[in-house]
């Protein structure tokens, strides 16, 4: 089948979800979500041949490894999505006009949302729940690395959907090829809109070819500034966490800076990184700091390419700054506008640093791992936007509706 003629059903079956209730809606998101458990051996399976091509040592494998611990989470995030208050219907605002016009502005769904990720199978059953409770039609593209899994994830979502008997083409998943993502791309008056989910490569090549209006889920060159005022225990704390929960995800730190009166305590502030064996690259006063109190071979020095980069992998660059202020500096050059945090005791100073950072999530003592709808309580997460037109930070339901107007009248004509 063309392309062209999958996006125009999808299209046509986006117009009957408006008229699914959000109880069926509900219901249908369960079933999907009690049938995750029970195929698990067919989406292992399939998941084990698209590991079976990877080589372990791929910063990616921990993203495309699916287990039996987390199937179980996704279907409990999915289940909580079922909980949650439908995005669809609600009066955002309404007025009546001298003339007796009811104006109401009302969130509906977008119609069809396109979804680009890389080796992220679980991003097929995010997708899902979120587009269909919000009653958009989806369309998925993934990588080559998990298209094994996302066809058995896809073909267990529709073979539930129509037991139920909802048109299944309500998602479809295209061919893991570069000629599907541009005739994506280029699908004006089919898809409504356009999510990109991955690395600065993908995302700046569908911010430069897409016709589709498209929301940047921008990669994530994370920084934590540990200030002159950080307390040293929570700041292991957090740092660790940060840096070594899920190396491979957007959020996971990628530079700790540090008041250069706190170089005394780096080597103290790193030390629970030894065990995941992270590599430091460190500016020259952090790796003088650093030498001798830190493994040798796990330390190097920065170059001009460490800072900025997205390492998602056991990797960590470390500056030195001497102010608060050369602390967000550096931030505003190398940030990627995703999470940003700082690590104090001193409350102007985190007030300060909140204030004027320019990122969607900024923590105070707070590890940036946190960055994440369903941590955030909006269920599983279509992605996270850092834009500032539009969605912000993690999107979840009410990132994908938009609105109509309604206008109610008795014959009334315009002068």
């Amino acid at each position: 089948m063309e392309l062209t003629d999958i996006f125009k059903k999808v299209k046509a079956a986006s117009k009957e979800l408006v008229m699914i209730t959000d109880e069926q809606r509900n219901n249908i998101l369960n079933a999907v979500a009690d049938a995750i458990p029970m195929s698990k051996e067919v989406l292992l399976k399939a998941n084990a041949k698209d590991l079976a091509r990877m080589s372990k040592t791929n910063p990616l494998y921990d993203r495309l490894q699916l287990t039996e611990k987390r199937l179980a989470d996704i279907a409990s995030d999915m289940r909580h999505v079922a909980t949650l208050p439908s995005p669809l219907g609600k009066i955002l605002k309404q007025r009546t006009l001298d003339n007796g016009l009811e104006l109401k502005r009302m969130s509906v769904p977008f119609g069809v949302i396109g979804m680009i990720y890389e080796a992220r199978p679980n991003v097929s059953f995010d997708v899902f729940s979120l587009c269909f409770k919000s009653g958009n039609a989806c369309i998925l593209k993934g990588g080559h690395d998990a298209e094994e899994s996302n066809k058995a994830i896809v073909a267990l979502i529709h073979d539930i959907l129509k037991k139920n008997r909802i048109n299944p083409t309500i998602v479809e998943l295209l061919p893991a090829t570069h000629e599907a993502t541009s005739e994506m791309l280029n699908a004006v008056g089919y898809i409504d809109l356009c999510i990109p989910r991955g690395g600065k490569k993908l995302i700046q090549f569908v911010r430069d070819t897409a016709k589709v209006p498209v929301i940047e889920t921008g990669a994530g060159v994370v920084n934590t500034y540990f200030d002159e005022y950080g307390d040293l225990k929570i700041g292991r704390l957090i740092i660790n966490n940060a840096k070594t929960r899920r190396v491979s995800v957007c959020n996971a730190l990628d530079c700790l800076i540090i008041h250069q009166s706190r170089l005394k305590d780096l080597s103290e502030l790193c030390a629970p990184l030894i065990i995941s064996n992270v590599i430091l690259y460190a500016d020259e006063a952090a790796y003088s700091a650093l030498a001798g109190n830190y493994p040798e071979e796990l330390l190097l020095h920065a170059d001009e390419n460490t800072f900025g980069t997205e390492f998602m992998d056991y990797v960590m660059a470390v500056k030195t700054v001497p102010s608060i202020d050369a602390a967000m500096f550096h931030i505003t050059e190398y940030g990627s506008g995703h999470s940003e945090c700082i690590i104090t005791d001193n409350e102007n100073n985190a007030d300060k640093f909140q204030a004027q950072v320019d990122a969607a999530c900024v923590y105070v003592n707070a590890p940036t791992s946190f960055t994440d709808g369903a941590q955030f309580g909006l269920g599983a997460e279509i992605g996270i936007s850092t834009q500032k037109l539009g969605p912000r930070g993690p999107m979840a339901l009410e990132e994908i509706t938009t609105y109509k107007w309604i206008i109610n009248g008795r014959g009334q004509i315009r002068n």
